[in-house]
């Protein structure tokens, strides 16, 4: 049996595909978008991070950690010093619960027994379990098992995916999933560099070729002002997006800024603070100029 690193289940979720669903949240992901709303899950393995406004500044956690020799309690300690072993004593010895650990090991029982508790919701619902992240193919044996147990207990899957993984790989996995919700978030080759960190020419390929064999794909373009909104970008996806046969609905995902905290929580910079969510009149221009694919657009979802 496989084990993967799950960083939240979200219950009750209706924005990660029809109806209501669970969702898993992997950890991992092989891009560095700087508009990320979970960073929590960008590393593949567990981190802590603080919640500042718990964070009394006593200095229990720097007087328990075995990698910092000088403790300073005047300052809010880092959510991991450099050579942090995730040993979990500066997590016991924090009275506030200011400290806590993102990711756990679990199996693919484990998690199939979490998700299997909300099967009534999802058949009132025409709903189901969505495996995300980060990104799930940085998982791929694990979602792949996870996957299979579910079509074995007839749960309905999707799969959300940036599609930036080997396309073997990519499509061995995704095949398995009943839906699949994929990330679209540049055309040009450089932007998408300078604001994810990696080209985006592996994906356009993987979502061709998932095209080619599965039926049940949404793509989801997520709304970033002054990123990715200009209208001559968007026509150009729509047309991109016009040239493929299976894609049964574009949703149009406004940026929001929520992730930002999370940043602060793990210590590391957020690049976009500047950048506010899109207004329903920016909204509804960029879904009329996604709407020359020829595919039905929605806001959300």
């Amino acid at each position: 049996m496989e084990h993967g690193i799950v960083s939240n289940l979200q219950r009750y979720s209706v924005q990660d595909g029809p109806g209501i669903r669970t969702t898993v949240f992997l950890k991992g992901c092989p891009l560095d978008c700087w508009w990320c709303h979970n960073p929590e899950n960008r590393a593949r393995s567990p981190e802590v991070w603080v919640l500042e406004t718990r964070c009394v500044r006593c200095g229990a956690c720097i007087q328990v950690c075995p990698e910092v020799e000088v403790p300073v309690a005047s300052e809010m300690p880092p959510p991991r010093p450099e050579h942090c072993r995730l040993c979990g004593a500066c997590l016991t010895a924090c009275v506030t619960g200011a400290r806590q650990l993102v990711g756990r090991r679990m199996s693919t029982e484990e998690v199939m027994a979490e998700v299997l508790r909300d099967r009534m919701f999802f058949e009132e619902s025409g709903g189901g379990v969505t495996f995300s992240g980060g990104e799930p193919l940085t998982q791929a044996p694990f979602v792949s098992e996870l996957l299979d147990a579910c079509r074995k207990k007839g749960v309905s899957s999707a799969l959300d995916t940036c599609g930036f993984a080997p396309t073997d790989t990519f499509l061995s996995v995704a095949r398995k999933a009943d839906l699949v919700l994929f990330d679209l978030k540049h055309m040009d080759e450089a932007q998408h560099r300078h604001f994810t960190g990696v080209s985006n020419q592996l994906i356009l390929a993987n979502l061709q070729a998932l095209d080619a064999v599965h039926r049940r794909i949404w793509a989801r373009v997520p709304l970033i002002p002054g990123v990715n909104d200009e209208p001559e970008h968007l026509a150009a996806m729509g047309q991109f997006l016009a040239k493929l046969r299976h894609i049964q609905q574009i949703n149009v995902l406004p940026y929001h800024p929520t992730g930002a905290a999370k940043f602060v929580r793990l210590g590391t910079e957020y690049r976009l603070p500047e950048v506010v969510p899109p207004t329903p009149e920016q909204l509804s221009r960029a879904a009329e100029l996604l709407q020359c694919s020829g595919v039905p657009v929605k806001v959300g979802g």
